[in-house]
């Protein structure tokens, strides 16, 4: 049985451990104030960026989903993994040594499963690339060089030979510790009759798919030689718990920087293509692997081509100009549409994949294939229309009843218009008023049968997804003006205590009128308040915990950015507007209470009254007067 990963261990490897370069894996995140990243959340579809990251504190929340918590939450979702898997996860990113308790010698070797999966594909990766020196591997060397692949690039992608034999890898894994079971489940072998493991690839030339961390999850592999009786001219690993064919594009670990920094990704069709892209400078280059280019590849993209609050960037394929690359880019154009105005297509000459076009006229060939993209839109059209006589009136008329229905399909209104203008160009037909109009017609009818209704902008909106019931009080409104000063005051305790301090302290549970607000508040006053002395993510850990089941709302507090250009002089200014109100209704009260009194009857309690009430309202005063401060400090 594996041992338990001591709490020293866990909050060790939080501490040290950047959250912004953990989910900048995954997600482009730009600075967005203060200590605020923000980027496209990964947990659920969205067009304008509502997923947040806060460095200091090593906490996310998403304002869309909800979806909020530490790092170690961060792993477990994205990746689906335990939360002991997450934190083998990133103990091994740091190096650092796991203590664990109890379990005995066998500790490490029981670690969790995922994290056994990754240790066999990589163990795999390095004996594939040792055997593709090996003398039995000269032909996999020479389909390589005959591409124009030297040694370098071979090592650059990893690539690697599957040497012969029913369990070579096999046999060689379990010498490493690994059990048959681990290696059928990471896909590496399948189970003979015997019960015993048979080597999933043999005498191939073999590419390691990584995830966005860089771990090897999966292998593709080519044939080589004309009596290789295996399926397929290349097969890859099995759906697994790490490899996940959807999910998954080659070359991306390599790309993603590229792709973020120069908001653009362009998707080829094999292996040897994203090498043949990279050589030649297009370092954006990926491809999908034993599947179709298909929503969850594109959302992956999304994500990384995200620029501040919109999207800026360009999705380019690369198809062969056949028959079957008109048909990949037809369908591609039918899901494409929330990035279809981004969307292009670059076609080589003769009907070449990049890695031909690379060998036939160099680099500058492929990079220029790149530069030379045409518009998705344009290409699906105009594909179409080649293949109709527009030079007589009868192939005009089944051009253009072919062809509206596709410009239909546009869903930016303004884009949609602008296509059925120049299709009407592009066939021949002078009546462009006709033309605009069939299009509309025709697009009204596609919009009625999807149920959905046109939005100008060019996008539909996901639709929700049903909302949880929520447990214990409901969620405040953050757009409520009326509770912004306890917002904002719970925000300071949280990402600055050192700033709020003894002013925040002092604040009564009372002050905070929303039951939520108030349980925050409680919390905070019960993990020993600002003058606790932490900071962090085990400030927010110590909150988190007694603030449930209200950890999200925490969450969410400690990274939603404080609207202000000079937070620490903003803060008091904040929580004296909080206090002004609190001293209000205290005078509310008083005045109230005077007010019900005879001065006659009890002249001394009145007068102590009165001489409160005039305390309060000075009081009352500067603290207003600290809390308006300087507007212009507030965004």
């Amino acid at each position: 049985m594996a041992g338990r990963i001591p709490e020293r261990d866990v909050a060790a490897i939080r501490e040290r451990t950047h959250i912004e370069d953990i989910v900048g894996e995954y997600v482009a995140l730009k600075r967005s104030g203060g200590d605020s990243m923000k980027g496209l959340c990964p947990f659920h579809d969205e067009k304008s960026p509502s997923f947040h990251a806060r460095p200091n504190h090593g906490t996310y929340h998403c304002f869309g989903c909800g979806e909020g918590g530490d790092v170690y939450s961060f792993l477990q979702k994205i990746e689906h993994i335990s939360f002991v898997e997450a934190v083998e996860q990133l103990a091994d990113r740091l190096n650092y040594t796991i203590s664990y308790e109890g379990g005995g010698p066998s500790v490490q070797r029981d670690r969790g499963t995922r994290a056994r999966l990754v240790a066999a594909n990589a163990a795999a990766q390095e004996f594939y690339a040792a055997r593709l020196r090996e003398p039995d591997a000269q032909t996999a060397r020479d389909y390589l060089t005959e591409r124009n692949f030297d040694g370098q690039a071979a090592v650059t992608f990893g690539c690697g030979y599957a040497p012969d034999g029913w369990d070579t890898l096999t046999k060689h894994l379990l010498t490493k510790g690994f059990e048959a079971k681990e290696i059928i489940d990471a896909g590496l072998a399948t189970p003979g009759k015997r019960g015993t493991p048979i080597d999933r690839f043999r005498r191939r030339l073999v590419w390691p798919i990584r995830n966005l961390g860089g771990d090897v999850i999966g292998f593709g592999a080519r044939k080589l030689f004309d009596d290789d009786t295996m399926p397929g001219k290349y097969i890859n690993t099995p759906e697994t718990m790490l490899y996940k064919k959807s999910q998954v594009l080659f070359g991306l670990d390599l790309a993603k920087r590229d792709i973020a920094k120069g908001h653009q990704a362009v998707i080829v069709e094999g292996y040897t293509d994203v090498m043949a892209m990279h050589l030649a400078g297009v370092k954006t280059a990926v491809a999908a692997c034993g599947t179709a280019f298909g929503e969850d590849h594109l959302a992956m993209l999304r994500r990384l081509l995200m620029d501040d609050s919109y999207f800026r960037g360009e999705v380019i394929y690369t198809f062969d100009g056949d028959a079957a690359g008109q048909a990949a880019a037809m369908k591609a154009f039918e899901g494409d549409q929330k990035m279809a105005g981004q969307t292009y297509v670059a076609v080589a000459p003769d009907g070449m994949d990049p890695c031909e076009l690379r060998q036939a006229s160099g680099d500058a060939a492929v990079r220029d294939l790149v530069a030379r993209r045409i518009p998705m839109f344009r290409f699906v059209i105009r594909s179409l229309l080649a293949e109709h006589d527009l030079e007589t009136g009868e192939g005009r008329v089944e051009a253009l009843r072919r062809t509206v229905p596709v410009v239909a399909q546009i869903r930016d209104a303004a884009l949609r218009e602008d296509y059925a203008r120049q299709l009407a160009g592009w066939i021949g037909w002078d009546d462009i008023p006709t033309v605009i109009k069939r299009v509309r017609d025709e697009s009204r009818r596609q919009s009625s049968r999807r149920g959905q209704p046109q939005r100008q902008g060019g996008f539909r909106e996901a639709p929700a997804a049903p909302a949880a019931a929520p447990a214990g009080p409901p969620r405040p409104n953050p757009r409520d003006p009326s509770l912004w000063p306890q917002r904002d005051a719970l925000k300071a305790a949280l990402q600055y205590p050192e700033v709020a301090g003894s002013v925040f302290d002092s604040l009564p549970t009372e002050t905070f009128t929303h039951p939520a607000y108030a349980l925050v508040r409680q919390a905070i006053f019960d993990a020993g308040g600002t003058a606790a002395g932490l900071g962090g993510a085990e400030w927010m850990d110590a909150v988190g915990k007694l603030a449930d089941p209200l950890q999200s709302l925490v969450t969410e507090l400690a990274v939603e950015p404080i609207r202000a250009s000079d937070v620490p002089r903003y803060i008091p200014q904040v929580l004296a507007r909080l206090q002004e109100v609190w001293v209000g209704q205290q005078v509310a009260d008083l005045k109230s209470k005077l007010q019900r009194m005879s001065q006659a009857d009890q002249p001394d309690e009145y007068m102590s009254l009165f001489g409160d009430l005039v305390a309060l309202e000075q009081y009352r005063r500067s603290l207003l007067e600290q809390a308006v401060g300087d507007s212009s400090d507030e965004y």
